[in-house]
């Protein structure tokens, strides 16, 4: 097979997601994402009329579920910075099958967490305090600030490395619809793939990808100074800067793998995401597995010996007191068993197979999800004020909310993938020369 014949085929392969007609288990899908964000609207729709009440937030708790879907959009954001990016500035090859769809989560994920400090708001437009009355000392404005950035040069960033693959679907896709035409011919920017085109291309996302090496570490930093630059008891630490950049890049991973195993499997994309593709991302998510048990013990260990009292009774109340179920099962689901499986511990069982990296990864977005609640209730629940010690309880308006906020991210993904190519083509079609440069044109 020519090298010309290898990229038709792949071409074929990647574009079928837009190509054939929706089957019944999208249908299904997209129906089961819309009718939860409907009913994820309609209690928004009642916390709005009705106030705050209707959730568990009391005195001394003011922040709770919602801040923790806040901190866990904003780290899977980062899956797309890290693989796409980051990656892409040290030439990681391994990076290119999974570079598209973390750009996607990264951009479909930014909103929800940014909805979900609205919502936290009770009333919508005191957000627009940030902007009317802005005080720079503020960590709060800090985050305004940095996520609006990082927001736009993400979208910026993803809308750029789509348009050669938009183009490639304005010249070959002549059978899909004439919106899905006219989209492709819009959002083509009239690209023609000449080597001025490329050159302007790569020097744009080169520079952006530097950029938003920093800005990714920054962002989830000012994430984690809204809580490290109180006084609160477990909050005040220095470590919760780069714990959050860690914890935030560690779910990000295992979010991909999750969407990038189900694609793959739907759409029968095996010979082109390939066992050895989830076999290093597996072996980055061990990783960073690994980092994410040292950064917890220097946070347990720091605060246990220092024995501060306000902090003690915090610790006391994750550990062995109301917390410890969510503080133990987080650390089970966000190490044991990751480590067990992806370090193939038991040496005689091959673990790390794809589907186990799957339902492990989808252990660690659980697990990520109550590690955010275990360090943000507690404090919570435990001030430096003298009040009582306090307890806090999610309503049903709070569950149903945080699911309308991930069946729309859901919605959101399962939209693209039917508009666009869920693989990069233009990085696919340059791998495969770079490992075929010589190739004849018959075998």
């Amino acid at each position: 097979m020519t090298t010309e014949e290898e990229i038709q085929r792949i071409e074929s392969k990647v574009l079928q997601s837009i190509i054939i007609k929706p089957l019944i288990g999208y249908k299904i899908f997209i129906l089961v994402c819309v009718f939860f964000v409907s009913l994820g609207l309609f209690f928004w729709i009642k916390q709005i009329t009705l106030g705050l009440g209707v959730t568990g937030l009391n005195t001394p708790v003011f922040w709770g579920v919602y801040i923790v879907n806040f901190v866990f959009f904003i780290g899977i954001s980062h899956a797309g910075t890290l693989i796409s990016s980051i990656l892409r500035i040290t030439d990681t090859q391994w990076r290119t099958p999974f570079t598209r769809m973390a750009e996607a989560i990264t951009v479909f994920s930014l909103p929800f967490g940014v909805g979900s400090v609205v919502i936290d708001l009770g009333r919508p437009d005191r957000l627009l305090h940030t902007l009317n009355f802005p005080h720079l000392t503020s960590p709060i404005i800090w985050d305004v600030l940095s996520i609006s950035t990082y927001l736009i040069t993400s979208c910026l960033y993803f809308y750029l490395a789509l348009v050669p693959d938009i183009a490639l679907c304005r010249d070959i896709l002549k059978t899909v619809s004439p919106f899905k035409q006219k989209v492709y011919k819009t959002l083509s920017l009239g690209w023609q793939g000449t080597p001025k085109d490329w050159k302007t291309l790569n020097k744009i996302l080169t520079g952006m990808s530097i950029f938003l090496f920093a800005l990714v570490i920054s962002v989830h930093t000012n994430v984690s100074f809204v809580f490290g630059m109180t006084l609160k008891p477990g909050w005040h630490t220095a470590v919760i800067g780069p714990y959050f950049v860690l914890g935030a890049i560690y779910s990000g991973v295992a979010t991909v793998i999750v969407v990038m195993a189900i694609l793959r499997r739907v759409y029968s994309l095996e010979e082109i995401v390939r066992e050895e593709h989830f076999q290093k991302i597996g072996k980055f998510l061990l990783t960073l597995c690994c980092f994410w048990f040292f950064f917890t013990v220097v946070e347990v260990l720091t605060t246990f010996y220092g024995g501060e009292a306000a902090h003690m009774i915090v610790f006391k109340a994750k550990f062995f007191e109301e917390y410890a179920f969510i503080f133990w099962l987080m650390f089970v689901l966000n190490f044991i068993i990751p480590f067990a499986v992806l370090s193939n511990f038991f040496s005689l069982i091959k673990l790390r197979t794809i589907q186990n990296m799957v339902i492990v990864s989808i252990i660690i977005d659980i697990g990520m999800w109550l590690e955010r609640y275990s360090i943000i209730v507690p404090s919570g629940a435990r001030p430096y004020l003298p009040w009582q010690t306090g307890h806090y309880l999610p309503t049903l308006t709070e569950w149903s909310i945080t699911l309308m906020l991930l069946f729309g991210f859901f919605l959101l993904l399962g939209v693209f993938i039917k508009f666009f190519p869920i693989i990069t083509l233009w990085e696919l079609k340059e791998s495969v020369h770079t490992s075929n440069p010589n190739k004849s044109e018959k075998n």
